[in-house]
């Protein structure tokens, strides 16, 4: 069992892609991370050195921090946390605790600018692929990412000009491949290639390429996905409502495939 200061592989899965995840900070030396280039999902690297400049979570969500073993630089660092009054426990085992789990990791090489400000730029007015990649964004890749939704003809421009990372248009790494969306591409080059995002990414895939034989949960999709961006005139809306329907989804494809429902008259 977990002491009262440190929190275990798997209970913190438990809680990565929900919306009660954790803040996850990744203190790995640079010689121990380059000797070992991943992220877990949702983490964010930062020195010990620099645990003065972080501030109390605005969410008022714990602070989880990683480092290679889960020892002294975790254990310190939460320690000084806890002393400004910010909630703070240790990942059990760190960084090669949670590998040897075999849990989802994130190669390095793939991640794009993170942390507070670190901009996404896509087409606007979006219905399926772009709000399921923005809700796989915020809740495994970077929890502070910000979206900006432009005309398709601005989008290379507006990426150049803002530093912002484009996705889900062609000619970009993040965008279709063959019959795949960008849900799938980025499942699969995140490194999260879990049996709820790959269940999710059929579904999301068959509806939005019109391929309603990948499972019958597409046509539903669809139809939430049309009625949210006729509902919402803003992207932005649509985005905090999609963020919603997408944390249904996945607690539907973790936890809750084989439940089924009736209504039975009462006396």
């Amino acid at each position: 069992m977990a002491r009262f200061t440190t929190i275990s592989p798997s209970n913190l899965m438990r809680l990565i892609g929900t919306p009660a995840a954790p803040r996850l900070l990744d203190l790995s030396l640079d010689e121990d991370f380059a000797a070992d280039p991943f992220q877990i999902p949702g983490a964010r690297r930062i020195s010990h050195t620099r645990v003065a400049d972080v501030p109390p979570d605005p969410a008022g969500r714990l602070t989880v921090l990683i480092c290679q073993k889960g020892r002294k630089l975790s254990y310190g660092t939460a320690a000084v946390l806890r002393a400004r009054g910010i909630a703070a426990e240790v990942l059990e085992g760190g960084n090669l605790g949670w590998a040897a789990k075999e849990l989802p990791r994130i190669p390095a090489r793939v991640l794009p600018p993170q942390g507070p400000g670190a901009r996404w730029v896509t087409r606007h007015r979006p219905k399926i692929d772009r709000i399921a990649c923005a809700w796989l964004i915020r809740r495994f890749v970077d929890p502070d990412a910000v979206f900006l939704f432009v005309p398709a003809a601005e989008v290379a421009d507006v990426a150049e000009k803002f530093d912002a990372t484009p996705f889900d248009v062609p000619g970009v790494r993040w965008s279709h491949r063959d019959d795949h969306c960008t849900f799938d591409t980025m499942v699969q080059e995140f490194g999260l290639s879990t049996e709820p995002l790959l269940a999710m990414a059929r579904i999301i895939r068959g509806a939005d390429t019109d391929r309603h034989d990948l499972a019958p949960e597409c046509a539903g999709l669809l139809a939430l996905s049309v009625g949210l961006s006729r509902a919402r005139t803003d992207d932005l809306e649509q985005l905090s409502d999609g963020m919603i329907l997408y944390d249904a989804f996945y607690r539907w494809a973790r936890d809750g495939q084989g439940e089924t429902h009736d209504w039975q008259e009462t006396e």
